[in-house]
């Protein structure tokens, strides 16, 4: 081997040896990004915007100042490191200032100490935070009238989805060509590099994607994850067609129709930036992207049905990490972001989004639930769990257990009581009968499924099936899951019980254990039709839930989140065929189900019909418009309840507070009339950052481009539709701005809270003229320490029948 095969040799091994560890690092760096850049720099003219106000992407000026930043990332990297051992995947220009790299540890830690640097941070991953309800909000006869009607509802309004992508031929979706063009919009619409498939058609107007951090990390696949725009997950699909799908969409499943679906707002046009992906979710590096990308190409709400897996270790606040600070920058240029609460509930602190210039949406059952029940031979009905049809009426059929219809005793290795085998089972045996299933271990994690056993009973002639629950796993969710032929799941151990001691008294058997004839009989009922009940809404079990969290060691933040509350569970909307996410619905069309990820673009979808009617409204306007209209009542007029665990890990309901619900479950047509908002721009969230104790100035400058130079005295003096004080000693006066959007009114401001906390208003009454702004104080002082929190609210009641509510969160400790 000569000595230049040698040199390549070696400087290929030291490649490998650099990339083998090679992470992906966010570096922010000096210089203010297109959104702040307030000039100062020869040559280029400032291109900053006000708070809430457009971004012009297409001025010359700010493609210059673009130019200039990447080309400033690009000096940076090549001066510091040999081409070929790092990757550049991305330059952030318009909301923060910084990039993206692939890099060693080793020289992520010399970027760290290069001048010009701000910060350093390892990428980190997010994760998917997985219709009747447009009847259940009352969006066809109270809101969408008010526009024009469905075929208005939302008309020329962009909404973003951060997301799995879209499947673009779903009749959700499909645009029958009475979509015009929307010249504000800037977006460009991939094709797929294999299938030649077109993912824009006038509803989509805008389909991108963003793997770069995925590719770099060795963990994209594109056979399964898709170099396109295409939905390999599900996911996207059904939070694009929840917010903005098209209406009355029938949902059929194994023929039958289960009713039609609707997006929130089924005129607003649909813009995907596909940047999570099927078996590992999602880099920060990639959404930060697809964030960046939708802001430039002029979207007007953002769907992020996507967070972090748990605070963020690598900075210590929460408040400020490349993706809050993203997002804070587009809120700045006029987008309303909806974001997932998360779905660590019911535990406290479990709440992913953070922030106050974001909405934070916590998931609620509706009023839709689907039962059913099974009848045995004894006469006994127990109660179940299956969308699926009845058995023939009037009739009973022989019940035959998996265990005992197997083909030989070596089948037991691949656990046939779940039924997910059907060439381990006799179909002699099977055939004409019901089939008694096991719900192993399997089904917890995924590798069985209803659908697989509902194959597996009809490959084998069988009437149905029934599986039954004997061991129930703390926290396990039994959602229904539509088949085509009878099926029921028995959740209630005990009713599992009484079934299997009814099939074992009523089976003979040999000395072997071997049964001689089966003579257990039942009959499984209609699970087509959902029952409705006025019990709803309740806050679901696995909603996140508050205190909000300031830092990684969590300490509790003086602001309220969750922010509000919509439907996140058991939703039917579109999903893509393409779609493994849910074993249940592989290669289905439709799927129904649960997650603050479907309760985000009902908020979404919502947020565009107010910013329909109201247009000019800042992002924190649409947020107060939806969080000071909403209800803490259900249907049946009792204050909300919340999905909790009782002692032996079963759900109960508990009286739901502020921690899980936020300001309450959202109103749609309230919110388009809310008679006084709580606005709050850029400055002010600054000044919040700026007030917060432990947060280094410094900090907040490497992320934000702006100086303290504004203070809000404390916190919780933040101009929004919720008072939170964590620690309060003695007394505190906060202050809050109201500003009337509609006609002149006089309002009465009267307050309550639970003993611990005393409360006042001032003033008491207040009248307002349209589009006047009017301070208010609320003063708290802390009665006794009782080492939790205490919950009220300030109502402001106008004459004119506006009713404006923002809840009270205090903990009061004694001086």
């Amino acid at each position: 081997m000569g000595k230049i095969q040698i040199c390549f040799v070696l400087l290929m091994l030291f490649a490998y040896l650099i990339t083998a560890k090679a992470e992906i690092y966010i570096v922010t760096v000096e210089g203010e990004p297109v959104i702040s850049y307030r000039g100062g720099i020869d040559g280029f003219a400032a291109t900053a915007v006000e708070s809430d106000e457009e971004l012009d992407v297409t001025s010359d000026l700010v493609t210059s100042y673009r130019h200039h930043l990447e080309q400033k990332h690009d000096m940076l990297l090549g001066t510091l490191f040999d081409h070929g051992t790092y990757k550049k995947l991305y330059s952030y220009r318009h909301l923060i200032n910084g990039f993206s790299v692939h890099i060693s540890p080793e020289q992520a830690e010399a970027l760290r100490q290069a001048p010009g640097v701000k910060s350093v941070h390892r990428d980190w991953k997010v994760r998917r935070l997985t219709t009747h309800t447009p009847q259940f909000l009352g969006l066809p006869t109270g809101v969408w009238p008010t526009g024009g009607g469905f075929d208005r509802a939302g008309e020329d309004i962009v909404i973003g989805f951060v997301d799995s992508g879209i499947f673009p031929r779903h009749p959700s979706f499909g645009s029958h060509n009475t979509f015009g063009p929307l010249p504000k919009y800037r977006g460009k619409c991939e094709v797929d590099p294999d299938t030649k498939m077109e993912f824009c058609n006038g509803k989509i107007i805008g389909a991108q994607h963003f793997a770069e951090a995925a590719i770099a990390a060795g963990v994209f696949n594109p056979a399964i994850d898709f170099a396109s725009p295409l939905d390999g997950d599900g996911h996207g699909s059904h939070t694009a067609a929840i917010a903005a799908g098209n209406n009355g969409i029938p949902v059929n499943m194994h023929g039958y129709e289960v009713g039609k679906a609707s997006g929130m707002a089924p005129r607003a046009r649909i813009a995907v930036y596909k940047a999570l992906y099927r078996l590992f979710g999602g880099f920060v590096s990639d959404v930060v992207a697809a964030i960046e990308q939708a802001v430039h190409d002029g979207v007007d709400i953002l769907n992020l049905s996507v967070g972090p897996n748990g605070p963020p270790a690598t900075t210590k606040t929460t408040f400020l990490n490349p993706f809050d600070a993203v997002l804070l920058s587009a809120v700045k240029a006029g987008v309303f972001v909806a974001q997932a609460a998360g779905n660590g509930g019911p535990f406290p602190k479990t709440v992913l989004s953070y922030s106050p210039w974001i909405a934070s949406v916590a998931a609620a059952v509706d009023d839709r639930t689907y039962k059913n029940h099974l009848t045995l031979g004894n006469k006994k009905i127990l109660p179940g769990i299956g969308l699926s049809p009845a058995t023939h009426a009037d009739r009973t059929y022989t019940l035959v257990a998996a265990n005992d219809v197997l083909l030989d005793s070596s089948a037991f290795k691949y656990s046939p009581s779940d039924c997910q085998k059907p060439e381990v089972l006799n179909k002699n045996l099977v055939e004409g009968n019901i089939l008694l299933c096991g719900y192993s271990f399997n089904f917890v994690v995924g590798t069985a499924s209803i659908k697989k056993v509902s194959e597996t009973a009809k490959s084998l002639g069988a009437i149905g099936f029934v599986i039954a629950v004997e061991n129930s796993s703390p926290g396990t969710k039994y959602d229904p899951v539509p088949v085509g032929l009878p099926g029921i799941l028995i959740a209630d151990v005990s009713k599992s019980m009484e079934l299997i001691n009814y099939y074992n008294i009523s089976t003979s058997r040999d000395w072997t254990g071997r049964v001689r004839s089966f003579k257990a009989v039942g009959s499984i009922g209609d699970g087509m039709r959902p029952i409705l009940h006025k019990s709803a809404p309740q806050v679901a079990l696995f909603s996140g839930r508050g205190p909000n969290i300031k830092d990684y060691s969590f300490q509790e933040a003086d602001l309220l989140k969750p922010d509000i509350l919509a439907p996140g569970s058991l939703i039917w909307a579109a999903w893509s065929p393409n779609g493994t996410d849910e074993a249940n619905y592989i290669g289905a069309g439709f799927a129904m189900i649960s997650g603050t990820s479907m309760a985000a673009p009902h908020i979404a979808g919502i947020a565009a019909l107010v910013k329909q009617k109201h247009f000019h409204w800042s992002p924190a306007a649409i947020k107060s418009a939806l969080m000071t209209t909403s209800t803490t009542l259900d249907r049946a007029g009792r204050p909300l309840q919340a999905q909790q665990y009782s002692g032996s890990q079963t759900v109960s309901l508990v009286p739901a507070t502020p921690f899980d619900y936020g300001s309450g479950h959202v109103n749609p047509r309230a919110a388009l009339d809310p008679g006084l908002i709580f606005d709050a721009g850029y400055q002010d969230y600054l000044g919040f950052l700026c007030t917060t104790p432990g947060i280094d100035s410094h900090e907040i400058q490497n992320y934000t481009s702006s100086p303290c130079n504004y203070t809000l005295g404390h916190p919780s003096n933040l101009n929004s539709p919720s008072i939170t004080i964590s620690h309060l000693v003695g007394t505190r006066t906060v202050t809050r701005t109201v500003t009337n959007v509609a006609e002149e009114e006089t309002y009465v401001i009267t307050a309550r809270m639970e003993p611990a906390v005393a409360i006042a208003t001032n003033p008491s009454a207040m009248t307002l003229r349209p589009g006047a702004s009017r301070k208010f104080s609320v003063t708290l002082t802390a009665r006794s320490l009782t080492g939790t929190y205490s919950f009220g609210e300030v109502l402001l009641k106008g004459s004119r029948g506006h009713k404006v509510r923002i809840p009270v969160v205090a903990m009061g400790y004694e001086r």
